[in-house]
């Protein structure tokens, strides 16, 4: 029989749908995180620099989405949660600073506190929810990590190469496990009814990550442009990434982005389950046009390149594909204006191969101005919450 205590430890359908303070604090760690992925990327745009920094991104962005799933099922008041939230926190700040070293001599630590995080968290919720049905939950998680975190710990002491491996397929165990809701043998998968639960506060929480995330899209040029002075050259790109930034946090609220909290009131099984995923590729779209940008500042060229090219258009592009599954997913409705400037961004990048890097970003600027403005025409036709999906 559960206490009253660790009853408590459960979020209450009336309790406060504001983030707190400890979760705000909890953000701006991934704000140094982004930006030092964002920053390995630009400093090598090659593909096999963009596998390492796909993998790295993608076990930061798990470490946040399962800690805004955690303090949306839990109570984030309780003292013995908000622990759990500064562990998460602290561990996060480790595998921040061994970033830029994680496929060299820090390996071992950038796996080693993923893994931490993970396993501490599942053994400190199950020992707090004694007696609770919770704590079924908290042993399902917990199983996985341990599982994923074998290869975690085996990867971090092998070559690059076969770290790079063994790194991508914990991931898709963490990934993949997390969409079969985590099914363990003898306590069966987590009921679709806990996904039922989700609150206004998990929507609060994606938002603003995505709004942190589009500000490093300025941050680093901008501390780029402080330590090597400003000019006509680099101010212009400060403008254009400015106005990149405004363009996708316009895309992204547009309809979907607004009423993510009314979709998680209307549905939140699926806006649960499908929003770490369509996050992750607009996150990574970020990341990339972030890199792209940081380039352009830094450096001076007077052919884009391919490189270059694959940033500036790919980042916009993945954003772009991740916004309209999420939108999709959410209210079983699907752009096609959206789809058509992704086509058109896509099919003519290859002619801006020879041209200038201003051209370029200039160009990725334009369409995205093209899908804000279609967007803001369709929205007269749009009977929210339309054809609903019934799936899940």
């Amino acid at each position: 029989m559960a206490s009253d205590e660790t009853r408590r430890l459960l979020r209450h359908p009336a309790a406060p749908k504001r983030a707190t303070l400890l979760e705000l604090l909890l953000d701006v760690v991934y704000v140094a995180a982004l930006a030092l992925l964002s920053m390995r990327l630009a400093e090598e745009v090659t593909w096999l620099a963009a596998a390492q920094v796909l993998v790295l991104l993608m076990a930061v962005w798990w470490v946040w989405s399962i800690t805004a799933l955690l303090t949306d099922f839990y109570n984030p008041d309780e003292p013995k949660i908000q622990v759990i939230v500064a562990w998460a926190m602290l561990g996060s700040i480790v595998m921040t600073a061994s970033l830029p070293q994680a496929f060299a001599g820090l390996g071992w630590l950038f796996a080693g506190m993923y893994v931490a995080i993970h396993v501490v968290r599942g053994f400190v919720l199950i020992a707090v929810l004694r007696g609770h049905q919770a704590q079924i939950r908290a042993a399902r998680f917990l199983c996985w990590f341990v599982l994923s975190g074998a290869l975690w710990l085996a990867g971090a002491f092998l070559p690059a190469s076969t770290r790079l491996l063994l790194w991508g397929i914990a991931l898709v165990i963490d990934y993949v496990s997390a969409a079969l809701r985590y099914p363990t043998p003898w306590l069966g998968r987590v009921p679709l009814s806990q996904y039922d639960k989700a609150s206004e506060h998990l929507g609060e929480r994606y938002q603003q990550f995505v709004i942190l995330t589009l500000g490093d899209i300025i941050l680093v040029p901008l501390l780029i442009s402080g330590q090597h002075g400003l000019n006509p050259q680099r101010m212009g790109m400060l403008l254009l990434a400015f106005v990149t930034m405004l363009l996708l946090w316009q895309i992204y609220v547009h309809r979907a982005g607004a009423l993510l909290q009314t979709a998680i009131d209307s549905g939140p099984r699926r806006a649960t389950r499908w929003a770490p995923y369509t996050h992750l590729l607009m996150v990574a779209g970020i990341v990339c046009t972030a890199a792209g940008f940081e380039q352009l500042v830094s450096q001076s060229r007077t052919r884009a390149g391919l490189g270059l090219v694959g940033v500036i258009v790919g980042g916009p592009a993945l954003f772009l594909i991740g916004r309209t599954v999420f939108e999709y997913e959410l209210f079983g409705k699907f752009s096609w204006s959206r789809l058509v400037w992704l086509v058109v961004l896509v099919g003519t990048a290859p002619a801006f191969l020879p041209l200038t890097p201003v051209a370029v970003a200039a160009f990725t600027g334009t369409v995205l101005l093209g899908v804000a403005l279609s967007d803001a025409a369709r929205s007269t036709d749009w009977h929210w919450p339309g054809r609903r999906r019934t799936r899940s």
